[in-house]
Formats: structure tokens, sequence, C-alpha cells
């Protein structure tokens, strides 16, 4: 059976650092390509949003062979990324109807930490699809977009079992101590039940419908968690 999947990137190619100072980022090519791949292969179908319809910036240190891994892989995850036709062709994010997918997912990278955070439109979607029961699934720097799902102070997040990048990797990329803020820090204020594995290697966790991962490693693992509940 064909699922109709939602993917809701970030649109911004930077990440304001608290020096004021904008760090190049956007999403993290691997984040994108491994579940895009796994899914697409299986025969889904994937929409990406974006805040306002902006066509995606990928972040240019996520395609180094140093950072992807191989030099071999850096070129397998820009082939998938070249031939990603939805990547062009975002939807706006206000316009996204969560009864028109099956399952929503959210790739990572800096940028949501960024737009996605305080983006109200990706908030709203978020707590309907946490109430759907349909999978949602969050990577690395992206479950800061579950900081708007706020109000009144309050998150239906808090209390679910959820992990994202950590302190200990923004220690290890060197970002950290110029970062307005952490995921991690962020999260665990917010009131979620913070988890999180050994640093680089992939971890997921599943709490009811919410699927998170906590790292680049962590996409591919996540999407084969997902391909096997929408099978």
């Amino acid at each position: 059976m064909m699922a109709k999947i939602l993917f809701v990137v970030t649109g911004t190619s930077y990440w304001t650092l608290k020096d004021g100072t904008r760090h190049p980022t956007g999403y993290w090519a691997e984040e994108f390509a491994a579940p895009y791949d796994a899914f697409s292969k299986a025969g889904h179908e994937i929409v990406v949003a974006t805040p306002g319809g902006t066509v995606p910036y990928v972040d240019v240190m996520s395609l180094r062979p140093s950072m992807a891994g191989s030099a071999e892989i850096a070129e397998q995850l820009e082939t998938i990324l070249r031939t990603a036709e939805e990547l062009r062709r975002p939807i706006q994010l206000a316009a996204a109807r969560l009864d028109d997918y099956d399952a929503v997912y959210y790739p990572g990278g800096h940028g949501p930490m960024e737009d996605l955070w305080r983006d109200a439109d990706s908030g709203r979607l978020l707590i309907a699809a946490l109430a759907s029961g349909k999978p949602l699934a969050i990577v690395c720097h992206a479950p800061a977009a579950i900081l708007a799902t706020r109000r009144d102070g309050k998150s239906p997040f808090a209390g679910y079992r959820v992990t994202a990048f950590t302190n200990d990797e923004e220690d290890g990329v060197g970002l950290r101590a110029m970062a307005p803020w952490t995921a991690e820090d962020a999260l665990v204020t917010l009131g979620v039940d913070f988890v999180k594995g050994e640093v680089w290697k992939p971890f997921t966790v599943v709490d009811r419908n919410l699927y998170t991962g906590q790292n680049p490693a962590s996409a591919g693992p996540l999407a084969e968690k997902l391909l096997t509940v929408l099978d």
C-alpha cells in the first residue's frame, strides 16, 4: 500500500549564533537523503514543505566526505538530492493539511534552530500529528521544532520520551559555546523525557506515535522503523 509522507524541511540557509553572526547551514544531507531514498524505493510518495515554500538549502558541510563518512557516500547523497524533484518544488508549510498524509517526517541540520523552532504553522502541524496517531518522525536538530508547540507555556509533547542532537555532540562540532541555546537544553526545559545514546552512533526512540533520532546516523534507522509501520 502506497503511503504519502510529508517532509517538513527548514527554509533557512543560516543559523544566528550568540554573537549575532550567521553560521551557514540548512538541512543535513543524510537526514533528508537516507529516508527519502528508503521511502521512495518502497514506493511511497513524498511531498516537501518549507516555511514560505522556499526551496531548501543543503548544509554544504554535510556533503564533505569527512562529514558524510567517505567520498563515495558523499557522492551517493549528492545523487539522491540531485534527483529528488520534490526538493525543487516544495509546498508552503502553511498550506500543508495533515489529512492529506499518512506520516510526517522532519529532517534536521542546524536550520530548524533558526526557523522551525518558532514557526506557528509547524507548531500547529506537530500538535495535530501527535494527536492523530499517525507516525511522526523527527531527527537530530529538528526536534527543536517541538518548541513551537507551546501554548501558555505547556506542550502536548511534555512527558514523551524524545531524543535529539545532544550537548556532547554540539561540543563535538565546536558550536555549543557559540549557540544561543541547544536542542537538548531547550527540550529538557519544555518537559520532555530526554534520552540519549552514544555520540555519533545511531540511536532512535519510539514513544507511542512519536519517533525521534539523535543524530545524522539515526536518520536511516528511523526511516526503517517508519517503513515497518507504514507497510
